[in-house]
């Protein structure tokens, strides 16, 4: 059973003044503008001082101005999610919601992010990193078969993404990633029901599974679909699914992750976990992970909103 701690402060005049940074240029601005207007709607409600910035530069302008305290981020991927925000706050000393510069960077990284797991021994499935100018060898596709997912090393919201069942696809495929992320990497499927599990503060929240009559839980089923199904509780042992968030919360702490997150893993049909990637900044639209989670240990959207801006203090 999750326990809940006690919330730090009680007092919305302990955060000073904030500000609440979404958009950016990177291809999950939509979703970081859905998610922001939810969030901001939160803060106010909760009688956080708080102002909107649609990108850094207008940010950095209002932290000059002595506008702002500290900030609540909520931009994903490149320049929000990778540790370049993080990076230019620290120099500016504000205080910023969430993982640090180099927790943000490992963990955007794809390719770094799963070669730390397997030195601390955490199951990742296996993966060819394909730099500038490379193709898939054909022995990988003779090792792995079908069907293959190929990936950009470096976007989140599963964008760029394809799932590959015929070996004449990935040319193609591999070019849509490379729109994202100069580097790309090939993993087989793991088959198995895919689990996700929220992370705040120290707490792992209880596991969502989730069920999409699409071919994977692409952009489209994380976003758009009504027909995604989630599960929580997950249907998972009570003893199996705690010995999960456990593992889940290490493999974030094993990239240097704080604050809140989300940890994405499969769990194949012999049950053995299989840990697919770490989100700094989660999503924090109406069809999102974390907010669902929290609300089934009683912490409903305002004050999850108020425990990631403790993250910041």
């Amino acid at each position: 059973m999750t326990q809940i701690t006690a919330m730090r402060v009680n007092d919305p005049r302990s955060f000073g003044k904030v500000g609440l940074l979404v958009g950016g240029d990177s291809a999950e601005r939509e979703v970081s503008l859905n998610g922001g207007k939810a969030v901001l709607a939160a803060l106010q409600r909760k009688q956080v001082e708080t102002e909107l910035f649609d990108g850094s530069a207008a940010l950095f302008e209002a932290i000059r101005a002595g506008r702002v305290d500290r900030v609540f981020n909520l931009v994903h991927g490149p320049g929000g999610e990778d540790g370049t925000i993080q990076g230019a706050l620290q120099l500016m000393g504000i205080p910023i919601t969430g993982t640090g510069l180099l927790g943000s960077a490992l963990s955007m990284d794809k390719v770094r992010s799963k070669w730390v797991w397997q030195r601390r021994r955490i199951c990742t499935p296996p993966f060819k990193l394909l730099e500038p100018g490379d193709e898939l060898p054909e022995k990988a596709v003779e090792q792995w078969g079908m069907p293959l997912f190929v990936k950009p090393a470096g976007l989140g919201s599963s964008i760029g993404i394809s799932r590959v069942s015929d070996a004449r696809e990935i040319p193609a495929a591999i070019s849509l990633a490379r729109q994202y992320s100069e580097d790309v990497i090939v993993e087989p499927e793991i088959r198995g029901s895919e689990y996700f599990a929220g992370i705040v503060g120290d707490i792992a929240l209880p596991l969502i599974r989730i069920e999409t009559p699409r071919e994977f839980y692409d952009y489209t089923a994380k976003y758009e679909s009504d027909d995604t199904q989630y599960f929580c509780p997950c249907g998972l042992p009570e003893d199996v699914e705690a010995d999960m968030q456990a593992r889940a919360l290490a493999a974030f702490h094993s990239l240097d992750c704080s604050g809140w997150g989300r940890v994405d893993f499969i769990m194949d049909h012999a049950g053995k976990a299989w840990f697919l990637e770490v989100n700094t900044t989660p999503g924090m639209t109406d069809h999102s992970l974390v907010p669902q989670a929290a609300a089934q240990i009683g912490i409903d959207f305002d004050e999850l909103v108020w425990r990631i801006l403790e993250s910041s203090l």
